[in-house]
């Protein structure tokens, strides 16, 4: 890889680390600010400290990006958000399905619009990572063609 891709690496790197220590922190504090939630239910703190783990890792792969063991703890840690991201996104899906008025006689399963409207703002910390976390593979593809 050229310097330019590990310095890019590098930063990328720091970034995800910085956001994903930021996001555990606020997993253990529990707060709703705007479109974010950390109020999830039993799983929060488990949430909370894979989400630190992985800003630790990532962060401890931001010098010397161009070695192969770097990029490996990064995808460790990017594998850590996604698997977490993962866990919220089938949590919202299953939220969205019962309509929550069984007792009241209502049909067992959400409307169309209820179904949708679960869908919306807040989200889940790991979910804002899920994205800028996928950008590990480009590094792993740019390994593969340097070696």
């Amino acid at each position: 890889m050229d310097n330019n891709v590990t310095k890019f690496g590098s930063m990328f790197a720091a970034i995800m680390g910085i956001a994903a220590l930021g996001f555990g922190i606020m997993e253990f504090v529990g707060e709703e600010w705007g479109p974010l939630t950390a109020e999830g239910g039993t799983f929060t703190a488990w949430r909370a400290i894979i989400l630190l783990c992985a800003g630790v890792i990532y962060l401890s792969s931001v010098t010397n990006f161009i070695d192969v063991r770097q990029i490996v703890k990064a995808v460790a840690a990017s594998i850590m958000i996604w698997i977490v991201a993962a866990m919220d996104i089938w949590a919202m899906i299953a939220a969205s399905i019962p309509s929550g008025a069984e007792e009241a006689g209502e049909p067992w399963f959400a409307s169309g619009a209820d179904f949708l409207a679960a869908y919306g703002p807040p989200y889940m910390p790991a979910m804002y990572l899920l994205v800028p976390s996928l950008v590990i593979i480009y590094f792993i593809t740019r390994r593969r063609i340097a070696s």
